[in-house]
């Protein structure tokens, strides 16, 4: 077992502690374990190999047991049995927002409550407001939070879909009789939250392919299995359906599939418009639905549909109907940005606050993925819980990023970490005075405990775009999908007032985050705001988020001009100082 999975599970072992009230050092003795694997800068498996776990402060004889039969056997009969001792209720109303181990413990053994559904209960009858370390506010949240988990409960994100779908996508293809495969749906639109994964397949033998899609590993259970279609339930709860067509009607099928329904309505009424009838069979010449292959009109690809319809080729990220059919028309939609095009990213920790690799790590690590720089902002000293830096060890962290650079260009290596700070946007100013922000390279300011009033948010988010040493605003509306709504924000007014400043608004790509969302990039880009796709990595796995992100940026119509991380190395330094000389002059 890896690293970080065995960190996770030590993790939840001290939550599930916790759960059952145990002793407060115990618990937090996983905790702290957790967290000292995640910063392990040698490999696990050799530690364990060589039998030197136990040297390692923190890790005593009971836990280096327990965490090499994690490591050796991939199970921890501990673990299982914590949790087996556990009603699945309480486990279960750990993923209501606001509602931690203390908390569910107290409600257990107050209440009886043991399931959400008694929870909720206790809720509607005012019980829970009437405990201690409760009250009418904290009711009313536990509530919202309930109604909210149902409402995302068949919802899952972005990134997990595409990982369970690029898997299924490429055994798809080794299966002999499959011609061509492909996403569709919202997957395939890249929206930021999904329902069902949407796969397709054209092939020689429909029920071959079929049957081999049953079996694949990763499905725990199948729903439905017929000649041409499938629907399974896959490891993680996401529902996956696939349509298996002939290779005549996949591009039809994929168009269809693809949707969004209100771009496949305007679709239907062009191709009426035009005497034909479009559906996901194929494209007839008739003024009636059919399936009558001798009125078909030929079309191998989705180019062709569009073509057909006096539309030159719209993306599926654009299928929404906002606008992409006026600018069809005309020729006129953008030439969107590729993943391919960015070239680093400007928000990122380091495990100076609340990340998991060290600067020599990540410089070495986004080095070998060929980008050209790498910025670290960790957070600012109010960020207290993410071990957020003061004046003093941020010009530490300047001076060791200063001598890696060095060291990369000494080695003839043209790859550079860039300095930064991810500032707290505080109620009256900035969490570092100018002069420390002066230092750095790049500096992203964020709202992370918001206003009680949109006023109050907005006004302190266009306060700190005003500032002269801030380059642009991070996850502005600080939402988390499925879990927590944004802050209410007058978007369109920080977007002005960061047109009036040049200041640039952040992407987050983070997969819970994708915020600012696609839907404001098209009045952004308007406005001459810049984009910066980041994805707040806090581990080196996580710069695959700039795929994801690549993907929504599309969604919002932006070209690699409108991205800032589009730019190389020298051309970005020149962006960098542009705004702090402008509002300066």
């Amino acid at each position: 077992m890896e690293k970080d999975k065995v960190a996770e599970i030590l993790s939840e072992i001290g939550t599930l502690l916790e759960l059952k009230g145990e002793n407060p050092f115990k618990t937090r003795a996983y905790s702290n374990a957790a967290r000292t694997l995640e910063g392990l800068n040698e490999s696990l498996a050799t530690l364990v190999a060589e039998q030197r776990l136990g040297e390692i402060k923190g890790i005593g004889e009971a836990l280096e047991q327990k965490i090499t039969e994690l490591v050796e056997t991939g199970k921890l009969k501990y673990y299982e049995e914590l949790k087996a001792s556990i009603a699945p209720g309480l486990i279960e109303m750990l993923e209501i927002s606001g509602l931690g181990p203390k908390k569910i413990q107290a409600l257990n053994q107050k209440l009886g409550v043991d399931s959400i559904e008694k929870l909720e209960a206790a809720c509607q009858a005012g019980q829970v407001a009437e405990l201690d370390g409760f009250g009418e506010k904290t009711q009313a949240n536990i509530l919202e939070g309930i109604a909210r988990k149902r409402a995302y409960a068949s919802k899952h994100l972005l990134s997990d879909a595409w990982l369970a779908a690029e898997s299924l996508l490429e055994n798809l293809r080794s299966q002999p009789d499959v011609i061509r495969c492909s996403p569709a749906g919202s997957l395939r639109r890249f929206k930021e939250v999904i329902g069902d994964i949407d796969l397709l397949a054209s092939a020689k033998d429909a029920s071959a392919v079929i049957k081999f899609f049953g079996s694949q590993p990763g499905i725990v259970k199948v729903l439905a299995q017929g000649e041409t279609k499938a629907s399974v339930i896959l490891e993680g709860g996401i529902q996956c359906d696939l349509r298996v067509v002939s290779d005549a009607e996949f591009p039809f099928a994929l168009a269809y599939f693809t949707g969004s329904k209100e771009h496949n309505i305007v679709m239907r009424q062009r191709a009426i418009q035009r005497g034909l009838r479009l559906n996901e069979y194929g494209l007839f010449k008739s003024k009636e639905e059919t399936r009558d292959v001798k009125r078909l009109v030929t079309c191998n690809t989705e180019e062709d549909i569009f073509a057909k319809l006096d539309l030159v080729f719209v993306p599926p990220e654009l299928r929404e109907d906002h606008g992409e059919f006026t600018a069809a028309e005309k020729n006129a939609l953008p030439k969107l940005v590729e993943w391919s095009d960015l070239k680093g990213a400007l928000h990122n920790h380091s495990n100076w606050s609340d990340g998991h690799n060290t600067l020599e790590e990540i410089a070495e690590f986004m080095d070998g993925l060929g980008l050209d720089y790498w910025a670290i902002t960790d957070h600012s000293k109010a960020s207290y819980q993410a071990n957020g830096l003061d004046a003093k060890r941020l010009r530490d962290q300047i001076k060791e990023i200063i001598q890696l650079n060095k060291k990369f260009a000494d080695d003839g290596r043209d790859f550079r970490l860039l300095t930064g700070t991810e500032v707290d946007i505080l109620k009256e100013r900035l969490d570092f005075d100018d002069d420390v922000l002066a230092e750095l390279d790049v500096v992203v300011a964020s709202l992370h405990v918001p206003g009680s009033s949109e006023a109050e948010n907005t006004k302190r988010l266009i306060r700190a775009a005003e500032n002269p040493y801030v380059h642009m605003l991070g996850h502005l509306t600080g939402r988390l999908l499925l879990e927590r709504e944004p802050y209410p924000v007058n978007v369109p007014a920080v977007i002005d007032a960061c047109a009036t400043t040049g200041t640039w608004i952040e992407l987050n790509c983070n997969p819970c985050r994708m915020d600012l969302d696609w839907r404001h990039w098209p009045y952004a880009k308007d406005r001459g705001v810049k984009c910066v796709i980041n994805p707040d990595a806090h581990r080196n796995i996580h710069a695959g988020y700039l795929r994801l992100g690549a993907g929504v940026a599309r969604k919002g119509w932006l070209e690699k001009g409108d991205v800032v991380n589009s730019l190389s190395r020298s051309r970005l330094a020149v962006e960098l100082q542009q705004k702090r000389q402008s509002q300066k002059a």
